[in-house]
């Protein structure tokens, strides 16, 4: 029997705030989460300056190799809110202003001074593109073909997240089972990838920490069935026990 398709993403997080260290991006682990449950694995992650150039190369790069594209950043109002003109040159299509998107600002800004030219920035969309609905801010996300372009503040990202909830194709979820003690990770380092290797569809990660003068790790089993992950973990403790290791499930 053919294996499951494993369905991904790409993340493309756009802005020179974020590569200057002004702001610190919180949409990775959120997309990530979000993607999860909709049994979609993000892939990767790329960080790009505020340049056309750029952005398009990016875009298409990720679009290519993955199910589905992400963006976060660069819709707003101001000059250098560029990721749709990028978007648009990666795609070879104009930049147009959505009738129904100018509408939806018109009416949020009716009792906010009305929609400026700077305000009507935020209708313009690649063209052929849909929307995405965001209660948070009135102003539309935006998705063109397995393209998705969302807000780069968090709380409005994670609203236009909601709105795309149960509408794109994906597999699986993925579980995790954690086990952990202080086990130095380099003494059970061939036992993880040999427990790994042994069990198709599995994933074994291993995140060491250092406490009260000790070493010690975390180790997260992944599967898309709780029954095989678990199944792995429970491996892993009596295996690492039977080496005089003191471990416990729900890890340290």
């Amino acid at each position: 029997m053919a294996s499951a398709k494993t369905w991904t993403a790409a993340l493309l997080v756009i802005g020179d705030e974020i590569l200057s260290g002004r702001t610190q991006d919180k949409n990775v682990a959120q997309l990530a989460t979000w993607l999860n449950v909709q049994g979609i694995r993000l892939a990767e992650v790329r960080v790009v300056p505020d340049v056309v150039e750029k952005i398009a190369a990016a875009a298409n790069a990720l679009r290519a190799e993955n199910d589905y594209l992400f963006t976060t950043g660069g819709i707003g109002p101001t000059h250098d809110d560029i990721t749709v003109d990028a978007i648009a040159a990666a795609l070879g299509v104009e930049v147009v202003v959505h009738p129904d998107a100018r509408a939806i600002l018109e009416r949020y800004y009716e009792t906010r001074g009305g929609v400026t030219d700077a305000r009507l920035r935020m209708a313009r969309v690649p063209d052929g593109a849909e929307l995405i609905v965001n209660k948070v801010s009135g102003a539309p996300g935006i998705r063109h073909g397995n393209i998705f372009i969302l807000a780069g503040v968090p709380h409005i990202a994670a609203g236009m997240l909601d709105a795309l909830t149960g509408t794109l194709e994906g597999g699986r979820p993925v579980v995790s089972v954690t086990l952990g003690g202080m086990v130095p990770e380099s003494e059970v380092a061939d036992l993880l990838r040999e427990t790994e290797r042994a069990h198709e569809g599995i994933a074994i990660g291993s995140y060491p920490f250092f406490r009260d003068g000790r070493v010690g790790a975390n180790f997260v089993v992944r599967s898309e069935s709780r029954e095989d992950a678990q199944a792995v973990a429970d491996l892993l403790q009596a295996s690492m026990e039977s080496a005089g290791y003191s471990v416990v499930m729900g890890g340290v």
